[in-house]
């Protein structure tokens, strides 16, 4: 049983770990020129993000999440991916499978830039699928089944908020 001092201790040590990320991903995200990238540039200079990456160039969603945005991405990393069924990422990725895979994928995005800040006020929010994501702030942030795990890193075009899990609408 960790006692009252040690789990502060270990919360700490968490938050830490969180603005250590994020400052990192955050620093990454500007170009040689000093401006900022968009949210697909940032998730494709992020080897944890390769499958996603890979995920939407086969939805065809890249030009649309580099255009203006703003957009809130709920991004999955590649070990969140591969928390699914094995062959599942395979079988999205087949041509036959787009209207899926798009439906997936828009399911992690929510219209506008909603901050960290903003995220513990809300119960749920609408995504760009057309569904609702539930937002629960009682242990952590989480969105469905998926923990927040980093968030607020700032794009040119919106706000990227890492996930363990992918979630499905």
């Amino acid at each position: 049983m960790i006692s009252t001092k040690g789990f502060m201790s270990l919360k700490s040590i968490v938050v830490s770990m969180f603005i250590l990320f994020t400052i990192t991903a955050c620093s990454a995200q500007a170009d040689h020129h000093g401006s900022k990238q968009n949210i697909v540039e940032i998730a494709a200079g992020n080897p944890d993000f390769t499958t996603l990456v890979a995920a939407v160039k086969a939805a065809g969603l890249a030009d649309t999440l580099q255009g203006s945005g703003p957009f809130t991405v709920f991004a999955p990393t590649n070990a969140a991916f591969s928390k699914l069924p094995a062959g599942t990422v395979e079988n999205l990725l087949l041509p036959e499978n787009k209207d899926q895979l798009i439906s997936i994928l828009t399911y992690h995005v929510v219209p506008g830039k909603v901050m960290a800040a903003d995220v513990v006020g809300l119960t749920k929010a609408p995504t760009v699928q057309g569904n609702m994501i539930m937002v629960d702030t009682s242990d952590g942030v989480k969105v469905d089944n998926a923990n927040v795990v980093a968030t607020d890193i700032e794009a040119s075009n919106g706000v990227i908020h890492v996930i363990d899990s992918v979630i499905i609408p």
